[in-house]
């Protein structure tokens, strides 16, 4: 994300693209109406993990990402989703380890060069300039791993989405793995039952793909990513029956049967620049972008279509299932402790 949907975390330009329903022992202590968010969802410990870790190592780190963040996606404001879409490429790769931020090496392929990133993943640029501020405030102390979960959260609460207790003291990986993000990232024509299972893989569940796939509220996608739903979705040349029909002839204006692959379109046509759950009502009207979104509702599988209508229904209720999926998925296999490295620059290793 993404491809978040990741991605969410599908092939997506700019997004991209969970958890369980039950919430006992967790503060919710905020609300959001619309407004600004007034305090953060917290909980959900990770074992080496603290919201704490830099406050006296790097008091000034959040506000540091922020700063950057806020001209960044003043100048671009697509730039939240791809942000948000590169922490998802990152912890569905290896765990959230900033593996998707490294170059090629001598001894490894670059993540950079997969199939759902190459040509797709933005936003390094950003990453860079925060990674440089912040060597020059507090010196080989914060991780690019931990930039990049930073700069997600700042991306949503920036678009007018949820704040919540992020977790800190990630370290970075020494390697990428290209074989990895080739495998382990949902394409975008996915169905139903291969989203759960690329979710269960890292340890989500069927709350977390429906919620993180609500990052695709933001950003854009390719036509080569939804073209096959309008030309040819089941082998037999007819277009996917669930798209609704006004909307499938706006986007074959977009994405001809031939040509265009790079002609982008909104993965929420009603409000791709902010973070709201009108993703979630247009999929109830057949306005899902891609086969991996439409599918949460049409692929017929209880708990995901429920949370479909749910989240269109309470955009709170959404909002407080993003956050805890979010850090829940922060909180895949980071490296913690004497492993791994701090980076000093996000694109190579020490």
């Amino acid at each position: 994300m993404a491809s978040f949907k990741l991605l969410f975390v599908t092939l997506t330009l700019l997004s991209s693209s969970t958890f369980c329903l039950a919430y006992s022992g967790f503060n919710f202590g905020w609300g959001h109406r619309g407004g600004g968010v007034s305090r953060p969802v917290g909980g959900l410990r990770s074992f080496g993990l603290s919201p704490g870790f830099y406050s006296k190592s790097c008091p000034q780190a959040n506000d540091i990402v922020m700063s950057v963040l806020k001209s960044a996606v003043t100048k671009d404001p697509r730039m939240a989703a791809s942000l948000l879409r590169l922490h998802f490429h990152d912890c569905f790769v290896q765990g959230c380890d900033a593996s998707v931020l490294l170059d090629d090496h001598p001894t490894f392929a670059s993540e950079k060069n997969s199939g759902p990133n190459k040509n797709s993943l933005r936003g390094f640029e950003v990453i860079d300039e925060i990674k440089a501020k912040l060597e020059q405030a507090c010196p080989e102390t914060v991780s690019c791993a931990d930039i990049l979960a930073l700069a997600a959260r700042g991306s949503t609460v920036l678009s007018g989405g949820p704040n919540w207790e992020l977790p800190l003291g990630r370290r970075d990986s020494k390697k990428a793995s290209l074989d990895g993000s080739n495998k382990n990232i949902p394409p975008p024509n996915s169905t139903i039952q291969n989203l759960v299972t690329f979710f269960r893989r890292q340890g989500l569940n069927e709350v977390d793909l429906v919620s993180l796939s609500g990052a695709h509220t933001l950003g854009m996608a390719r036509c080569t990513t939804f073209k096959q739903r309008l030309y040819n979705q089941n082998g037999n040349n007819q277009p996917d029956s669930t798209l609704e029909r006004s909307y499938y002839h706006d986007l074959k204006a977009v994405c001809p049967k031939s040509g265009g692959d790079n002609n982008i379109s909104p993965l929420d046509l009603a409000s791709p620049a902010t973070f709201d759950n009108t993703y979630f009502k247009l999929i109830m009207s057949g306005k899902g972008l891609l086969t991996s979104d439409q599918v949460l509702l049409s692929g017929n599988l209880g708990k995901p279509m429920q949370l479909v209508k749910d989240f269109a229904d309470d955009h709170t209720l959404f909002f407080n299932h993003f956050a805890r999926s979010m850090i829940k998925m922060g909180n895949i296999r980071p490296i913690t402790g004497n492993k791994g490295e701090v980076r000093k620059k996000c694109r190579r290793v020490n």
